[in-house]
């Protein structure tokens, strides 16, 4: 099974928005950022930016959803 973050975290690339990956996850805003920096902090690795009042996928990021794609898919 795959851990939690890196599901959010996919949904998070596909709709580039932590309210909206709330939404589909049935998460809160604030568990969604809670697991995007707790899985950044876990890898060692930065995978989001802040970006005026929101946040965006950093390259790594986005390398690391295109990654976990090709194993789930």
């Amino acid at each position: 099974m795959i851990d939690p973050r890196f599901s959010t975290l996919r949904v998070f690339s596909s709709t580039g928005s932590v309210a909206r990956t709330a939404e589909l996850t049935g998460y809160s805003p604030s568990a969604v950022s809670a697991q995007l920096r707790e899985l950044q902090r876990s890898l060692g690795i930065k995978l989001i930016a802040k970006e005026g009042r929101g946040v965006r996928l950093t390259s790594a990021g986005q390398q690391l959803v295109a990654g976990i794609d090709s194993i789930v898919t």
